[in-house]
């Protein structure tokens, strides 16, 4: 099952993700991210300062919006491809 890196906002993605067997790794730092095979992430500071800087190969969901079962559904697309 596919490791998952879930910011820490967003606690209802983070169970229901568990309830389906995911891996789940609080996101605090970059070094967080670079084992996660997808990251989620809340979307309210992305790219603030107009900076960005990759430190996954996995998928990054922005949750911005979505309910937890639609996280999950991108979640569980985006591991079937990988």
């Amino acid at each position: 099952m596919a490791k998952i890196g879930i910011e820490g906002t967003l606690s209802d993605v983070r169970e229901a993700l568990q309830s389906k067997g995911y891996e789940t790794v609080d996101l605090r730092s970059d070094k967080d991210a670079e084992t996660c095979d997808c990251c989620v992430i809340s979307g309210q500071d992305k790219d603030v300062m107009g900076m960005t800087n990759a430190v996954t190969q996995g998928s990054v969901i922005n949750a911005h919006g979505l309910t937890a079962d639609e996280v999950c559904q991108a979640v569980e697309e985006r591991s079937a491809k990988a």
